[in-house]
């Protein structure tokens, strides 16, 4: 098996490491951390470095997942995902046995799919997406790069997410909406409407 090693050392890496063990296609040499973490361990693998240390490290393994989460903004995981790149790691997509990409499906690099995901037919996700546990990718959807499709969220067919943006847990897109990029999109909402760039959707409170 070729050695990964991944990029953060939080709550997210827990589940990507729980899927490239579920996978077993790569060995995980360990993880990038911050300078505080350094002498603890994630599920028993050790923090083999900070984000400073990714070129050494790269020089004995080639691949690499970005393992931060992302709910509010997804420049953490842009930034690491850059420096992974700068430092020569290729990122590959990490695809969980327990999840289903059609054949006639398009996955970008660095991507992670969880555990009963369903990716259908002519979807396209972009580069270092996160599609989380359980949710849905319906045909002809537009995932486009860096965002994080959360836990059991449907995006039905013909949807566009744009760049950056993050759908929460339990969230249902209509057929054919599109989302502007950096978007949030809380969890449990119904979106039956387009929104626009930069925009933070939550549920509306009605009045008792």
């Amino acid at each position: 098996m070729q050695k990964i090693v991944l990029l953060g050392a939080g709550g997210h890496a827990v589940a990507c490491i729980d899927v490239i063990e579920q996978c077993k296609k790569y060995s995980i040499a360990g993880l990038i951390g911050k300078k505080e973490q350094m002498a603890s361990k994630v599920l028993g693998y050790s923090i083999l470095g900070t984000d400073k240390e990714l070129k050494k490290i790269s020089q004995k393994i080639k691949n690499a997942i970005i393992s931060v989460g992302q709910i509010k903004t997804p420049k953490t995981r842009i930034n690491l995902y850059k420096k992974a790149i700068e430092a020569g790691f290729k990122l590959p997509v990490v695809k969980s046995p327990y999840s289903y990409v059609s054949p006639m499906a398009k996955i970008g690099e660095g991507t992670i799919i969880m555990h009963g995901a369903i990716v259908n037919a002519n979807a396209v996700i972009g580069k270092n997406c996160i599609l989380n546990t359980k949710c849905i990718i319906e045909h002809d959807t537009i995932v486009h790069d860096y965002c994080h499709v959360s836990t059991g969220a449907i995006l039905n067919g013909k949807v566009s997410l744009g760049k950056g943006s993050f759908v929460g847990s339990g969230s249902v897109i209509k057929e054919k909406i599109k989302i502007g990029n950096n978007c949030v999109i809380s969890a449990n909402i119904f979106l039956r409407k387009n929104i626009t760039s930069g925009t933070v959707y939550k549920k509306q409170k009605r009045n008792l």
